[in-house]
């Protein structure tokens, strides 16, 4: 088996799963995860490509506020935590990334002369 058709096997799979899980969120789901949602029919079939792309998340999701083991008031709490780590790496790595591009960068070489390129016309007479 070669790698693309593995690749288009697994994307086949998860877009199969992917469509059986937005079928089954919104017509079952929603109301669970939105409230808000209940009665609006033409809003559903615009989420359901989205749903078809990160179904896992959806279930994930539907899980957790189906059974109540949702902490809303800690739900952002992890990553504006790691905001502070990932500004300080991020800060680190871009000047260091410029500082080695500007290192490494080549220099024209002043010694050899132009030359002066035929047109492509007159290349092929």
């Amino acid at each position: 088996m070669t790698a693309s058709v593995f690749l288009i096997g697994f994307a086949q799979g998860w877009l199969v799963l992917g469509a059986a899980v937005a079928i089954a969120f919104v017509l079952f789901g929603m109301d669970i995860i939105d409230e808000d949602a209940r009665g609006a029919l033409t809003f559903r079939p615009l989420i359901v490509p989205g749903v078809i792309l990160i179904w896992p998340l959806v279930l994930w999701r539907w899980w957790e506020l189906a059974h109540g083991s949702d902490n809303w008031h800690l739900r952002h709490k992890p990553p504006r935590q790691a905001h502070a780590v990932v500004v300080a790496v991020m800060a680190v790595v871009v000047t260091l990334t410029l500082g080695s591009a500007y290192a490494l960068r080549q220099t024209w070489p002043a010694d050899v002369p132009a030359v002066r390129l035929t047109p492509a016309a007159e290349v092929t007479q």
